[in-house]
């Protein structure tokens, strides 16, 4: 029997006004048995507090869920600085890191050349991106001084360090073919948003994914499928617009037929929405995903 492991968490998103919000949640998503407390990164957005400074609170205020920038804007955060400031927050939260990475979208390079952030092309923005992968892990693991002559970045011969506590996952936003390619490639973790990616359009997605890692050498299941969901509880009808029985029965469907093993509550801001969930959803997701795991040896491809 292949039960497929199922983490549960939550995009927090940081608020000016209430500047406690965010961290308190964490806190409780912690007290509450989630796995991954997340938060996302416009650092082109004055309402927006820093997400780095943030994690390190929740990093301080947090003692066993797992803390992950979801994702971090490439072109404003320079790869030699996350590697340190991810490895950093990995130390001192006892291994308990994940760093999310964005190649920055395409409607915002206005805000990010405001900033003085470069302006790319689709093309450019995922050529930064994959360097950006290659230098981050060197100076993560080598022994070395670390040399990389990139197009959009460089070291020359910069020291490597800090050594994070634990491999740190990589994990990518993509939506189009060639992004997808990276995820395959070089990512250790894919997480796109249902509002710009509905579930019917995860299995073409996964298949990109899937291709461009056995095509490096890679195990499909090496690269980990997370998804930022939004809905409600409601009387209607759609994906996740219904009851907590509905709800668990839409995500135990995308963990057994669409490789998904994570899912984010997407902008999710109440502590009252984050227990019913944790109480209502997540456990019967579980319970439906065991059930059809012993139906099917292999965990996939059963009715739920």
């Amino acid at each position: 029997m292949n039960t497929p492991k199922v983490r549960f968490g939550a995009l927090l998103e940081p608020d000016d006004e209430r500047p406690q919000d965010v961290v308190e949640l964490a806190e409780l998503m912690d007290e509450l048995g989630y796995d991954v407390v997340s938060l996302s990164d416009h650092p082109y957005w004055p309402e927006r507090l820093d997400t780095v400074a943030l994690l390190a609170a929740i990093v301080a205020r947090t003692t066993r869920i797992t803390i992950m920038p979801n994702l971090l804007n490439l072109p404003l955060r320079p790869p030699a600085v996350l590697a340190r400031t991810a490895a950093t927050l990995d130390i001192l939260s006892g291994g308990r890191f994940e760093l999310g990475l964005g190649a920055g979208a395409q409607q915002l390079w206005q805000l990010i050349a405001a900033e003085g952030g470069p302006v790319r092309t689709a093309g450019e923005s995922i050529e930064a991106l994959e360097e950006a992968v290659h230098l981050i892990r060197a100076l993560w693991t080598s022994k070395s001084e670390v040399q990389f002559e990139g197009k959009h970045y460089r070291a020359d011969g910069v020291r490597p360090g800090p050594c994070p506590a634990h491999p740190i996952g990589i994990w990518l936003g993509a939506y189009q073919p060639r992004m997808l390619r990276v995820v395959g490639t070089l990512g250790d973790g894919w997480v796109p948003s249902s509002p710009f990616l509905p579930p019917e359009a995860l299995p073409d997605c996964n298949r990109v994914i899937d291709e461009a890692a056995v095509a490096a050498g890679r195990s499909p299941q090496s690269v980990r499928r997370g998804y930022n969901i939004e809905g409600e509880f409601s009387t209607g009808s759609g994906f996740l617009q219904g009851p907590p029985k509905v709800w668990a029965e839409q995500l135990a469907e995308l963990i057994t037929t669409r490789q998904v093993d994570t899912f984010f509550l997407y902008r999710a801001k109440t502590a009252d929405f984050l227990r019913r969930f944790a109480a209502e959803v997540a456990p019967a997701v579980r319970e439906l995903v065991a059930t059809a795991s012993r139906v099917s040896p292999s965990g996939y491809g059963s009715p739920v």
